[in-house]
């Protein structure tokens, strides 16, 4: 490879770029490299014990699950109550079926109103939930479900939505625009429910909109927020939006580790980066792996840099056309692709099962942000392995962070990596 090609990607600016992305799953435990880690399981009891609907159960069946996770077996019961919830929960433990099944449950299958609102930050998530409503609901034929976000013909949405479907899921943006308009009716509203709700609470132009859509539904329904993160002063907010809340917190940082997932850093200049990360695909046996970098112009450069040198890559970010963002989306979750540059854009609850490798290009801003994108890997109780590049002050400060927060030890990449402690058999 050319050297000018790895000055180009070492030079583009390190401006972050604050679109990120929710998450399902069954069993994801938590260990630490100390030994002292916590294992979350499966409850023995299935998901016929939680009373579910036998349209439900039998469409969980088909998915390939039998067992609920912690956080579903804890929640469910409540949430199928009418009972508000507020659930932090790590990644992969099946935080987006939670809400899924529980509003399936409860919905009038027969109703020509929008009776549930899901609200999340990101194109790529919001369209992720509509697929596990329309998983969930294979035997509820008449349960209807449409997607709204910006980038799309509104002339479209308003015609779907004369379809009168009862599951609303969309960005802010958008979703306040077509209410506004008249367009889509908020007024009978029963279930409104935030996804990575920190993300949507935590900014402050994100969390008007939010308001103003609140103010838009009825008084009295039932709210559910979930995340993987959701500090102190975000909870406090959510709970502003919620009547006596049914809450789960995990308070230990070490719980929000992932259970299977080897965690490795690499010292190494800039310059350095990409002929590393060549060799690591060289070595290393893998599904799929998503590579984080900074920025859109650095995702795009370094996807070129690795299609020219014979390692076939698909890159999306923020300000991609949003036809081609879902689209590189569906061809890498079909396994269309196995390797995938992304920015924070598919950092957040995005579900890619067959990921078992992420590689932190660039090192995330933050301890909570490199939680989010190593929990893209060794999901639902499966192997894994994340390895992040190190290059200057930050990217130590960060590194420090994680350790302590999640009490993981984090050593320095070996040699030689057995490939049986991170591929699942």
């Amino acid at each position: 490879m050319a050297t000018n090609k790895e000055e180009d990607i070492a030079a583009y600016s390190s401006d972050e770029e604050n679109l990120e992305l929710q998450d399902k799953g069954e069993d994801e435990g938590q260990a630490d490299s100390t030994g002292s880690g916590v294992h979350v399981s499966l409850h023995s009891a299935g998901f016929k014990e939680l009373l579910l609907k036998p349209e439900i159960v039998r469409a969980i069946g088909d998915a390939g699950f039998e067992h609920p996770s912690e956080v579903q077996h804890e929640c469910i019961p409540q949430a199928i109550l009418g009972t508000d919830v507020l659930c932090q929960a790590k990644s992969g433990m099946g935080k987006t079926a939670v809400f899924v099944v529980s509003v399936l449950q409860q919905l009038d299958p027969e109703s020509n109103d929008v009776s549930c609102l899901v609200l999340c930050h990101a194109r790529e998530l919001a369209f992720q939930i509509k697929q596990e409503f329309d998983r969930m609901k294979k035997y509820l034929p008449t349960v209807r479900t449409k997607v709204l976000y910006g980038g799309t013909p509104i002339p479209q949405d308003k015609k779907d939505l004369q379809e009168n479907p009862q599951i609303v899921i969309g960005t802010p943006g958008r979703v306040l625009h077509l209410a506004r308009e008249g367009i889509l009716k908020l007024n009978r509203v029963k279930y409104f429910v935030l996804d990575e709700c920190d993300k949507m609470l935590e900014t402050t132009d994100m969390r008007a909109d939010v308001q103003q859509i609140f103010k838009l539904t009825p008084h009295s329904k039932q709210v559910m927020m979930f995340s993987a993160t959701l500090p102190e002063e975000i909870r406090t907010v959510a709970k502003r939006f919620m009547h006596h809340p049914h809450e789960i917190y995990i308070k230990d940082g070490a719980k929000l580790t992932l259970h299977g997932l080897q965690q490795y850093y690499v010292n190494l200049m800039e310059k350095e980066k990409t002929r590393k990360l060549m060799d690591l695909l060289d070595s290393l046996d893998f599904n799929q792996v998503v590579v984080f970098v900074r920025t859109p112009d650095r995702a795009f450069m370094l996807s070129k840099l690795l299609n020219d040198e014979n390692f076939p890559s698909i890159c999306t970010y923020g300000k991609m056309d949003q036809a081609e963002r879902i689209e590189k989306y569906k061809l890498f979750k079909s396994f269309g692709s196995r390797i995938m540059v992304a920015t924070n854009l598919l950092g957040r609850g995005v579900d890619f099962e067959r990921v078992n490798i992420v590689i932190n290009y660039d090192m995330p801003e933050d301890a909570d942000t490199y939680l989010h994108r190593v929990g893209r890997a060794g999901r639902f109780g499966t192997k894994g392995l994340a390895i992040s590049f190190i290059t200057e002050d930050n990217d130590r400060k960060v590194l420090d962070a994680v350790r302590k927060k999640f009490v993981v030890d984090l050593p320095v990449l070996p040699d030689k990596i057995d490939s049986s402690t991170y591929m699942t058999s």
